[in-house]
């Protein structure tokens, strides 16, 4: 299954990464490899047939045929791995991508836990224990800029499951991500590690905030989705407060994105009927409709009154 979405933005990624269309596809995402070469003790070599050379071939080109790369969009897709394991490609000018879907994306373990950030996170937990205390532990900057590197990896995987709307995966790696500006924001020795990742956190936040409100809303839980959305631009908000630019968050892609999703679930979200007469008592009221408002208003106070008896007999 090959699935792509409308991207624009910069180093990661366009705020608006609604899947947009679908392609059916069925390639194998495995390897051929070829016979290691004859080594000294083998004997003479010999001229591999055309057959052998096509079939030892490293080119790539056979995964790539029948997906196009195409300017603009996220093109992902799921393919079987000669392991038997599930692995995602994303599609790019030159080639793909290729990741795990659990744990780190290029299916390495450094210092035989999950991801760095995992070890270094040990490493914390390991001082404070030894010592009582987090004061003294510090990142270096080679650390750091380990740590945002593997923190690539992992945003380009929740991309791409954004795309095939994996949202709970989604989730788990943007959540993970923020650890990331966490640990190195508290723990950097070097001021510019502290910050750099910063300027990122709104948009990893807008992300991890669609992914958990789109498992409510696909679950009809538009209420609890709605809180969802709205802790989440709260949480972008207290960011540019933080910073000291509150101005700019009127400007903030990721609050407009957000915004939009807040309007959709909205229209999901059954009317209240009483909601939709006070509504209807402020237009009028600010239309100068006087005798529409104490319309409205006797409507309201039979509403409101009907309400305490049920609760009485209740």
């Amino acid at each position: 299954m090959s699935n792509s979405a409308s991207n624009s933005a910069g180093n990661y990624g366009d705020s608006d990464t609604s899947p947009n269309r679908r392609e059916k596809g069925d390639e194998n995402g495995g390897e051929n490899r070829g016979e290691a070469p004859d080594s000294p003790t083998r004997g003479p070599t010999r001229r591999p047939t055309r057959r052998q050379a096509r079939s030892s071939s490293k080119d790539i080109t056979p995964l790539l045929k029948g997906w196009d790369y195409e300017p603009g969009t996220i093109n992902v897709r799921k393919v079987s791995g000669i392991d038997g394991q599930p692995k995602l490609q994303m599609r790019l000018d030159l080639g793909l991508l290729q990741m795990e879907l659990t744990g780190r994306p290029d299916g390495q373990k450094p210092h035989g836990c999950e991801s760095l950030l995992e070890y270094y996170e040990s490493l914390l937990k390991e001082h404070e224990t030894r010592n009582g205390t987090e004061l003294g532990f510090h990142l270096t900057g080679q650390q750091c800029q380990s740590l945002r590197e593997e923190a690539v990896m992992y945003y380009h995987r929740y991309l791409s499951l954004f795309v095939l709307e994996d949202f709970p995966g989604v989730v788990r790696d943007t959540d993970r991500n923020l650890r990331v500006l966490d640990l190195c924001g508290r723990y950097a020795v070097d001021e510019q590690d502290r910050l750099v990742l910063e300027q990122y956190r709104p948009y990893i936040t807008m992300m991890n905030t669609r992914a958990a409100a789109s498992i409510l809303f696909k679950d009809q839980r538009y209420a609890e989705a709605l809180k969802r959305v709205k802790e989440g631009i709260g949480s972008i908000r207290e960011f540019f407060e933080r910073f000291g630019q509150v101005k700019a968050m009127s400007r903030s892609n990721e609050v407009r994105v957000l915004k939009r999703f807040a309007r959709e679930i909205k229209r999901k979200m059954p009317v209240d009927p009483l909601a939709r007469l006070k509504a209807e008592l402020n237009k009028a009221v600010t239309a100068e409709r006087y005798e529409d408002a104490a319309k409205l208003r006797d409507e309201i106070e039979r509403k409101n009154a009907m309400a305490d008896t049920h609760k009485d007999h209740g």
